[in-house]
Order: structure tokens, then sequence, then C-alpha cells
């Protein structure tokens, strides 16, 4: 395991997964450099925009809002609310598990 890496595990449910190209994919294994261009700490606000980028396929405004995810989606970080971990603040870590569920459902 390289030291400028960082690898995390990212999972999409609840219809996140249909925004993401074809197969959609449920579960992804990334790889991620450990700190951004200006030499900051990746975190999950870096995570949402390298998913924007190289993942998401259409209609991202229903996957993300500003440098965030919509109203709408929630978060976990290793199981746990992210709003309890800083949001888009925290810093991701080798072996996290970053998992994104749309509650938002038609009817």
């Amino acid at each position: 395991m390289s030291a400028d890496t960082v690898k995390v595990n990212v999972e999409f449910g609840g219809g996140t997964e249909l925004l993401l190209a074809p197969p959609h994919e449920k579960k992804h294994k990334l790889t991620l450099p450990r700190t951004d261009a200006a030499g900051n700490d990746t975190n999950v606000t870096f995570l949402i925009e390298y998913i924007r980028k190289n993942l998401l396929q259409e209609r991202e405004e229903l996957f993300v809002d500003g440098d965030s995810v919509r109203p709408g989606i929630l978060v976990l970080i290793n199981n746990g609310d992210w709003e309890l971990e800083g949001e888009g603040d925290y810093v991701l870590q080798d072996g996290d598990e970053v998992v994104f569920i749309s509650t938002l459902h038609g009817g």
C-alpha cells in the first residue's frame, strides 16, 4: 500500500447506483491520492467531486449539490452518519467505507 494513496470502499444504494455508468455497480474500491492538488488531506468532499467527475454518467444534479451531496442522500462513514464525523471535512483513511443512499422515492 502506497503512503501517497488512500484506499476506500464506496457503496451506492436506494437508486443512486442508477446514476453511475452501466452496469450500475453498487460497490466500488477506489484508490485516491492522499492529498489534493493544494496539499490538503483527502476528505469526503474530495470523494464526492471524484465521484462526480469519474463515476456519474447522467443527471449529476440528483447526486451533487455544490460541493456536497444533495438533500435526501444519506451518507454513512463506517456505518455511522457522516454528520457525526464532520460531513465533507472527514479525512479518509485506508479501509474506510462510505455509503451513499437516496432516501427519496417516487410514489
